[in-house]
């Protein structure tokens, strides 16, 4: 059978190198015509993002005057294209009045150039109710030029009458190996291969994890179920996890409230009570999901634990700390080692619960302990 990837735009091509599902769905939109509403829906760094940007600068290109010119300022980011809105989040959720503003109301007028307009929402989950609500209409009845493109890695949080109006476009996570090559550059050979499995192919996240933050919190959760590890280990080995936690959480609330700030420049300015508090909701929700990834990295600690206990280090996850997990991994029992990994799991669900999350973390440790060590849980 012909391969159909020679035949795609060199943009969308490489956006869905590794997304076959997608890319078949996307080429079949190209030839056919493209609907009025997509829901790109994936995990976080699946190339959901690069896909919508390309298939967007094609859809733009259609009917102009200068294809080509069109689909150039359509890659762009920030694109300058007039007849292409990107509306991401500024903070913890949009703003609805921007999605009304920049979408809703927009959509109806007719394109600047060529014969189409694209509309983008990232992250569409962050829209509140409200704004989903108001964007149904849009997407009932869209002008014959609109396309809306909704992007989210969590579309359970969009309301079934939004899903139901769009066609979907299903991205899965990148293969180790193909996160692996596009990390190549950001680290160690080992890191990076550690990064990519522990991000399970979620190449945002490995971007994270061989930063400074994502480095520090890594260092965190081994040490955490490092100490679980010392049945003489005192202390309170789970502050660092909720420390490191705050700090990557007061550096998002402060970038947030910066941009906020910056994107109101010579526009009607929002009282400064609005913007802190965005700010600050970005600030918790980033802390909030930097806490899970730590506890979720402890988990992934244990679960290799448990492999080189077992002679199985082929199938480690850290592998570029692969001579401290044998050092630890002497005298640890595998199968106690995996009940560790199901007791950090339950800690993660209940702190959803919105229980205090350093009494949860303490008596975590100790049921580690008690776990490794052999008493009954």
């Amino acid at each position: 059978m012909k391969s159909e990837a020679p035949s795609l735009p060199a943009a969308l091509a490489a956006a869905t190198e590794h997304q076959p599902r997608s890319r078949l769905a996307l080429s079949a939109a190209l030839t056919s015509g493209p609907a009025h509403a997509y829901l790109f829906r994936g995990p976080r760094g699946s190339g959901k993002r690069a896909a919508a940007r390309a298939f967007a600068a094609e859809i733009l290109a259609t009917g102009a005057s200068d294809p080509g010119g069109a689909r150039r300022r359509a890659l762009l980011d920030p694109s300058p294209h007039p007849d292409f809105a990107w509306l991401a989040p500024r903070g913890a959720q949009h703003l609805v009045e921007e999605v009304r503003e920049q979408v809703i109301r927009a959509a109806v007028y007719r394109p600047f150039e060529g014969e189409r307009r694209v509309f983008v929402i990232e992250q569409a989950e962050a829209m509140r109710e409200e704004s989903q609500n108001a964007l149904l209409k849009t997407l009932e009845e869209p002008p014959a030029f609109a396309h809306l493109m909704l992007l989210s890695a969590e579309p359970e949080a969009l309301l079934e009458t939004i899903v139901s109006r769009c066609q979907q476009v299903v991205f899965a996570r990148l293969p180790a190996a193909a996160a692996v090559a596009a990390l190549a550059s950001a680290g160690e050979p080992d890191e990076v291969e550690a990064a990519a499995r522990l991000a399970h192919g979620d190449l945002e996240l490995a971007r994270f994890l061989l930063g400074e933050q994502g480095r520090a919190l890594r260092r965190q959760a081994g040490a955490f179920a490092a100490a679980a590890v010392d049945p003489d280990a005192g202390g309170a080995p789970w502050a660092a996890l909720l420390d490191g936690a705050e700090a990557v959480g007061s550096d998002a609330e402060d970038a947030t409230r910066q941009r906020l700030e910056e994107a109101e420049h010579g526009t009607r300015r929002r009282p400064s009570r609005e913007v802190n508090e965005e700010a600050r909701r970005a600030g918790r929700r980033r802390r909030t999901e930097v806490l899970d990834l730590g506890l979720e990295l402890s988990a992934a600690w244990l679960r290799d634990l448990s492999a080189v206990a077992e002679d199985a280090a082929e199938v480690v996850l850290a592998r570029d700390r692969i001579d401290e997990l044998r050092s630890q991994a002497a005298g640890v029992d595998p199968g106690r080692a995996r009940r560790c990994v199901e007791l950090v799991q339950d800690t993660r669900r209940r702190l959803d619960l919105n229980v205090s999350e350093e009494l949860a973390l303490e008596a975590l440790f100790f049921r580690l302990q008690g776990t490794l060590a052999g008493a009954p849980v």
